[in-house]
């Protein structure tokens, strides 16, 4: 099976989430990536190099799960960019790519003297592709930020809780994902234009723009018109407005914390989930006004039906009399237990020098002519330098092993 994108080089200097999650995906089709991190501060790019999650008690700069995960199959050298060499070595590499990527703050690649004007001097149709928390423009567009943060500013974190509550937040930093995932369509869309017309570009993108674009209806609502989130009265569930239905919610079941989410689209629903659950309280709810009227009611009565019950008892109940249904899935259960990730082949093995065979994310996407792959974990601290620098650069050993003395790799 060909690669997709085997004909492409990416240098590149994304780390943590938002940008190395990116990256993955281009090394998962075939792309080369070649990661440059720094030889002497090591591992300050990239905070996840050592951090958890650990596959035992070992600890250490090649041992953080995270970064195995979000750098897979990708090459990994070390540059020491403060010497004049390592920045000669750097233009040699960017000489032989088509993509320069990173997500530092705004700025940092100008101050190393690699701004967008001095990788077109270096190589006339490069793609560059920045991905920061504000982008390049704008009062924000020095500030620095992280995950969280981004979501605050959006105002994805306003959104998340019931009305009068303080805000919940979203947990784990989702943003740095999704813009991972806005990330590689940008990366792919300047590369497409390229190989059409020669044209390089640079790509900037705003981590926090992106977010402020999944509040999506919310924004439309205070815009046409003038109703705020978290009003008195909205939804505070996940009932549904548009279109309305009713039951239409999260309900719990015995078990430690374990919930089931039932839908009934039209009162069809409604009719063969009150005879499954077959109780007189049910004919008090027999129209949809009716049950919408008395949502409240109706979810406490669900409640105390549904909390009697195992979670997917119940589901695979309702759902071979095609009601709507699923199980609350925590991610042990989703990774562990469900097949159909399994059988989707979403959490591969790849084979890393110092943690073993570990599991890693897939990819959600099979192509039938030029599918992904992952075998190799992320690469320890400086593993593919002298490769890079002989079978790139046309480098030997000796010039290699000088580099390593003077430290510049």
């Amino acid at each position: 099976m060909s690669a997709a994108l085997a004909n492409f080089r990416i240098c590149d200097f994304t780390g943590q989430l938002a940008g190395a999650g990116a990256t993955k995906w281009l090394t998962a089709f075939g792309a080369e990536v070649i990661r440059i991190e720094d030889p002497v501060r090591e591992g300050r790019w990239d905070i996840m190099r050592g951090g958890p999650p650990f596959v035992d008690e070992r600890r250490g700069i090649n041992l953080g799960g995270s970064f195995n995960n979000h750098n897979t199959d990708k090459l990994g050298i070390t540059l020491n960019l403060r010497t004049g060499k390592g920045k000669e070595i750097l233009t040699e590499i960017i000489k032989h790519s088509d993509a320069v990527t990173e997500n530092f703050s705004a700025g940092v690649l100008e101050k190393w003297g690699f701004g967008y004007e001095q990788l077109q001097k270096i190589k006339s149709d490069i793609v560059y592709v920045s991905n920061c928390g504000f982008g390049h423009v704008g009062p924000y567009s020095q500030y620095k930020t992280w995950g969280p943060l981004v979501q605050a500013v959006s105002g994805l974190t306003f959104s998340s809780s019931l009305p009068g509550e303080p805000p919940a937040g979203w947990g784990f930093s989702y943003m740095d994902h999704t813009g991972a995932y806005y990330m590689v369509i940008a990366i792919l869309a300047a590369l497409y234009h390229r190989q059409r017309t020669g044209e390089g570009q640079w790509v900037d993108l705003s981590c926090t723009d992106a977010a402020v674009t999944l509040n999506g209806p919310a924004l439309l609502d205070w815009t046409v018109n003038d109703r705020p989130m978290r009003r008195e009265n909205s939804p505070n569930s996940n009932r549904s407005q548009f279109a309305r239905m009713a039951p239409h919610g999260i309900y719990p079941c015995t078990g430690n914390d374990d919930w089931i989410a039932i839908a009934c689209r039209d009162d069809a629903d409604w009719q063969k989930l009150a005879a499954a659950i077959d109780a007189a309280w049910t004919n008090d709810y027999t129209t949809l006004q009716s049950r919408l009227d008395r949502q409240d009611k109706l979810d406490a009565e669900i409640s105390s039906w549904t909390e009697k019950q195992d979670k997917f008892l119940l589901q695979n109940t309702l759902r071979s009399q095609n009601i709507p249904v699923a199980a609350l899935q925590k991610p042990q259960e989703r990774i562990d237990w469900d097949p159909t990730t399994n059988n989707f082949g979403l959490w591969p093995t790849v084979e890393h020098p110092e943690m073993g065979n570990v599991r890693v994310d897939g990819l959600p996407v099979h192509m039938s002519k030029t599918d992904w792959e992952m075998n190799r974990g992320g690469p320890c601290l400086g593993e593919h330098t002298e490769e890079v620098l002989i079978n790139l650069l046309g480098m030997t050993t000796k010039e290699v092993q000088t580099l390593r003395e003077e430290n510049v790799i």
